[in-house]
């Protein structure tokens, strides 16, 4: 079978003329991994998702190697990426990992909130409004030393233990961290829930709260086969920037039931036939998911992945 000129780019209305990746996999997409990624295969992961032209790579997380001992080495990881010509931001949970992250020059941080009660103890070990209350401090250090902030906030669509969350409840959420400062958000759809309808309310309602779209990414878990469903749905609402993990790596350690992230090749395929740019060569990315699958020795659940490496065999 023949790939040449495919996809075939077909432009549809009403959708933005570029959209920003924000590359999540060797930070979200590596840290459920069991068995431990050297330090040397990380930032060789990361420094080919930058040849393949992505400009967003989430690189680590300044968290108590205790919690995500995958992370564990992000202080001997940061220096060796930190001068490559992309953004590279980095997870913060508390004041402690933003020092971490600071001395090492980091000027892209991010914090994670939860739209629920139940996620927020189980992620964070503690209630939602803490939670809250202990990121207060950390986005306004963030800001005061000129550093960008993100802030995710989690279980938007549905919640393994609480079930559907309404919409006003992540709406508030989604207020909190933007009061703090927090310059754009990252709706999470953690267990893959979500079907298109459910994100264009809530982006409705989040405009209407006084979120402005430019604010705010998407990030899809695609459990029930609807990610691309949902990130079309965001990008006919005006979203811009969307969450992906190379390869269709990562889930959630602390939700079982959430299984990969969007693949990021699968995005590229979508959004490169409907004629939007990205500033991603796919052969090189596919390349470097391919490289990476062998790295961890399994192959890659991304179906674009798939499909355009068994092509080249």
């Amino acid at each position: 079978m023949s790939t040449e000129g495919l996809p075939m780019t077909v432009p549809a209305e009403g959708l933005p003329a570029r959209v920003r990746i924000h590359e999540v996999g060797a930070r979200d997409g590596l840290q459920n991994e069991k068995t431990a990624v050297p330090t040397a295969v990380k930032a060789e992961f990361i420094r080919r998702l930058a040849g393949a032209g992505l400009t967003t790579i989430e690189a680590t997380s300044f968290v108590h190697p205790k919690w995500v001992p995958q992370l564990a080495d992000a202080e001997e990881l940061f220096p060796q990426v930190k001068d490559l010509d992309a953004t590279l931001p980095v997870l913060v949970p508390n004041q402690r990992g933003l020092d971490r992250a600071l001395a090492l020059g980091a000027e892209y941080v991010a914090v994670f909130a939860s739209a629920t009660e139940s996620f927020a103890k189980a992620n964070l070990n503690r209630t939602l409004e803490k939670s809250l209350a202990v990121f207060e401090p950390v986005v306004r250090h963030a800001k005061d030393e000129g550093v960008r902030v993100r802030g995710y906030v989690s279980m938007c669509f549905g919640d393994p233990w609480e079930g559907p969350v309404p919409p006003a409840q992540v709406a508030r959420v989604c207020g909190a961290l933007r009061d703090m400062g927090c310059d754009e958000l990252s709706l999470g759809d953690t267990i893959g829930v979500a079907t298109p309808g459910q994100v264009q309310a809530l982006l409705a309602l989040l405009n209407e709260r006084g979120v402005p779209t430019d604010a705010i990414g998407v990030h899809f878990h695609d459990t029930y086969g609807q990610a691309l469903a949902n990130t079309l749905a965001a990008l006919q609402h005006g979203v811009t920037t969307v969450d992906a993990s190379a390869g269709g790596l990562g889930g959630c350690p602390y939700a079982k039931s959430a299984t990969g992230n969007l693949a990021t090749e699968d995005l590229v395929w979508m959004l490169h036939g409907l004629g939007i740019e990205t500033g991603v060569d796919l052969g090189r990315l596919t390349a470097t998911s391919v490289w990476m699958a062998e790295q961890l020795g399994r192959p890659s659940p991304s179906r674009t992945v798939r499909a355009l490496s068994h092509k080249d065999q």
